[in-house]
């Protein structure tokens, strides 16, 4: 009879092992596009596969994403839960083995039943167990790979942080360096404009002009003026973000270049093959472990359905007393299974809940991979209209200012009024501005780009650190 028993056990298992619940889950279904934005893109490389420290050339800005990388407090709470992952996922794995405990037993027994003497039953013993639950349909080895994808998401998930730090990093110091310029702009005006204040009252003061063109004069000089505390502001608040991203407190100086510039950018940008955007980002391969997790879930809830087997063995010694303890030896074997009968649909409905869980997880997956092409073609665009941008607001700025020279030369020779010189110092002025924050939005849409195609969250070597397999 336990013959036949075992003979069901095995049997059973090898029929059920081999419809795991997982079978007929419908895959992904991922568009990728045969190129990026009507771009042909041929090119083996990309402009993601450099690392973040080779792509921004700037020396202070490189220093300051060390800073982030090395002290930004979200990154270090990304690195506890992967730790604690990789804990979870060590216990779960053990679970498929059998654990030995030890247990020193003692206790003193007294039983006075109704018409009964009185029952004195001591116990002392030294005793170990070994307990194994048999992973007959594979709930413990779902178990395990669901928490084995768990880990490699929350390593992808942190990987995906540094990536979009390295990215809000790079855009705040070049906001900051451009409003450094704007401020700087606005201060040059106002000495050109104070010098014009000056002129104006002299000429008022002698009488070759009215007291409305030195009014003029001073309204355009104050306007200038009144730009600045917003700027001031606006500087303050962006460092302050810089600082909270490099975990420290703010009213601090940021060590920074003094000019933007866009001649160093590229023309041509190197964008890779659609189909290897899916391996580059963290966050959609994070998408696709956590697809997994869900996987692992159906494949558990379905083993959960069938029957249990749990082992134990115990040894040791035992005896009413310390005397004859050593020559007490003592053994206990169990063998308990257990199997559902009526649960009125509790595996049932848990196990198809799993599987909505996992469409779910599948749609979120599907959903990201578009939301990444979305981004690259956005990005593309913004770049490309970024740069177009910086060609016309130079032209405009050249206009501009041989506009203003014109204006004053005019005015000097008494051809034109004084109103026209200063419209020509106040479009000079809109024209400066322009021309810098379109370099800041180039370099702004190139980050995005960058970021986009997956660049950014690749570890940066360091002389420090020391292989310890080669020494």
């Amino acid at each position: 009879m336990k013959r036949l028993f075992y003979i069901f056990i095995i049997s059973s298992f090898y029929i059920l092992s081999s419809c795991s619940g997982v079978k007929n889950l419908s895959k992904p279904d991922i568009a990728i596009p045969e190129n990026y934005g009507g771009i042909n893109s041929l090119d083996s490389l990309t402009i993601a596969d450099i690392g973040w420290w080779e792509f921004y050339g700037d020396k202070d800005l490189c220093e300051i994403i060390r800073k982030v990388l090395d002290n930004n407090k979200g990154l270090q709470m990304a690195a506890q839960r992967i730790e604690q992952a990789q804990y979870l996922y060590k216990v779960d794995k053990s679970k498929l083995l059998p654990e030995l405990s030890f247990r020193l037993p003692w206790n003193h027994e007294t039983n006075n039943y109704y018409k009964e003497l009185d029952l004195i039953d001591p116990e002392i013993g030294v005793k170990a167990t070994i307990s194994w639950e048999v992973d007959l349909f594979g709930a413990l080895r779902w178990t395990k790979k669901k928490s084995e994808s768990q880990y490699i998401a929350t390593v992808e998930d942190e990987r995906a942080m540094r990536m979009v730090l390295v990215a809000e990093t790079a855009s705040a110091y070049f906001r900051l360096v451009a409003l450094d310029n704007e401020l700087e702009i606005v201060k040059s005006t106002m000495e050109t404009r104070k010098e014009g204040v000056r002129l104006a009252k002299l000429r008022f003061d002698g009488g070759l002009t009215s007291e409305t063109v030195y009014q003029q004069a001073q309204v355009q000089y104050a306007t200038a003026a009144a730009l600045i505390p917003n700027l001031e502001y606006n500087i303050k608040v962006v460092e302050n973000q810089l600082l909270l991203l490099m975990g420290d407190l703010p009213d601090q100086k940021i060590k920074r270049s003094r000019e933007l510039k866009d001649n160093s950018l590229p023309s041509r940008i190197p964008l890779g093959i659609p189909s290897s955007l899916l391996e580059r980002r963290p966050d959609i391969k994070s998408y696709e472990d956590k697809l997994q997790v869900a996987v692992a879930n159906v494949g558990y809830t379905y083993a959960k359905r069938f029957p249990s087997l749990n082992i134990e063995l115990t040894g040791g010694l035992e005896d009413n007393d310390f005397k004859n303890l050593f020559r007490s030896p003592f053994s206990y074997v169990a063998e308990n299974f257990v199997a559902p009968l009526v649960d009125f649909g509790k595996r049932k409905n848990t196990y198809k809940a799993a599987i909505a869980a996992y469409n779910e997880a599948r749609l979120a997956y599907e959903n990201k991979v578009l939301e990444a092409f979305n981004e690259v073609d956005n990005a593309i665009t913004k770049y490309s209209s970024a740069r177009l941008a910086v060609e016309r607001d130079s032209e405009l700025l050249e206009a501009a200012s041989k506009y203003q020279e014109l204006t004053w030369k005019q005015y000097r020779g008494g051809t034109i009024n004084y109103i026209d010189v200063l419209d020509a110092q106040r479009r000079y002025l809109e024209a400066r501005i322009a021309r810098m924050n379109a370099i800041r939005d180039e370099h702004l849409a190139l980050i995005q780009l960058y970021k986009a195609l997956g660049g950014g969250w690749t570890l940066e070597p360091r002389i420090d650190i020391i292989d310890l397999e080669t020494n």
